[in-house]
């Protein structure tokens, strides 16, 4: 049951985060090989194949699965998270895992930040402060002002506005559909969008690549499989916070695969930007309570 084994929970995400970040890193490497549009759209599609087999075991099959009284705002997440992760992988590829997923980790802030104007929640003074702390520490990331800001800088910044977005109406959509649905449409409709974008990029791919997508398509499953698992036995806001490690072992990755170097400046933002965006999580968690 939701909430009865904190600790499993917890080591749940932090297996979710190491999965994702493995993820993040094949991406990278197959993007730097192949078109984006087409590495997400084979990676959908592998994506669609895991939710409608989940579908037609739950109870219901597809038809409960995908029963739902918003399907243009279900549709709509759908399309923000395949642009959120194309525009993601781009930002591997120019600026690496380590200063990407810096900047990545400020969606939480950005989730608070418009979950007042949008969704009509009240964000207290001292989540504001920890939200103007958290974008300083973006702004120390992007380093504007060190002479060699690059507007290649801002596409992480975009992915993390993208996800938000999606973050946002999932939370809107979650008040008359089930975490099955909605994860169902999330599949779907992206498979669908990239699928109508991503094919037209088609290129041929070598044997030793299919193997990396092969495990790309994988990690993706089972880091979606350990995340519903994690949701089911904690409660999300108890686990969330351990979402950050992805950082971590994102530039792990980065530096030990890739050869980045973590620069200073990325360091002290990225620590702002995680107290800040851990302070904003716990505090509404303790509101809620």
């Amino acid at each position: 049951m939701t909430g009865q084994n904190t600790r499993l929970g917890i080591v749940l995400m932090v297996a979710t985060t190491f999965v994702f970040a493995v993820q993040d890193g094949i991406s990278r490497h197959l993007a730097a090989e192949y078109n984006v549009l087409m590495v997400v759209m084979i990676r959908y599609w592998f994506f669609a194949a895991f939710v409608v087999a989940l579908g037609l075991r739950a109870t219901g099959g597809l038809r409960a699965a995908a029963a739902t009284k918003q399907p243009g705002w279900q549709i709509l997440r759908g399309l923000l998270l395949a642009a959120e992760i194309c525009v993601m992988v781009t930002g591997f590829i120019f600026l690496g895992l380590v200063e990407s997923h810096a900047v990545f980790t400020s969606y939480p802030l950005i989730i608070a930040a418009l979950s007042g104007p949008l969704l009509g929640e009240r964000v207290g003074w001292r989540r504001w402060v920890a939200i103007g702390i958290g974008f300083v520490g973006v702004v120390i990331i992007l380093s504007p002002g060190s002479g060699v800001f690059s507007p290649l800088a801002l596409i992480p910044l975009a992915s993390s506005v993208l996800f938000a977005l999606y973050g946002l109406l999932t939370r809107y959509v979650a008040q008359q559909d089930s975490a099955a649905t909605s994860f169902f449409w999330t599949g779907v409709a992206g498979s669908v969008a990239m699928t109508c974008v991503g094919i037209w990029f088609w290129e041929p791919m070598a044997a030793p690549d299919w193997g990396w997508m092969a495990t790309l398509c994988v990690t993706g499953a089972l880091g979606h499989y350990l995340l519903i698992k994690c949701y089911e036995v904690a409660e999300a806001s108890a686990v969330q916070p351990f979402a950050y490690l992805q950082l971590v072992f994102g530039a792990f990755i980065g530096i030990g695969v890739f050869g980045e170097v973590l620069r200073t400046n990325v360091l002290i933002g990225a620590v702002l930007v995680v107290a800040a965006g851990v302070f904003t999580l716990l505090r509404a968690r303790s509101i809620a309570r």
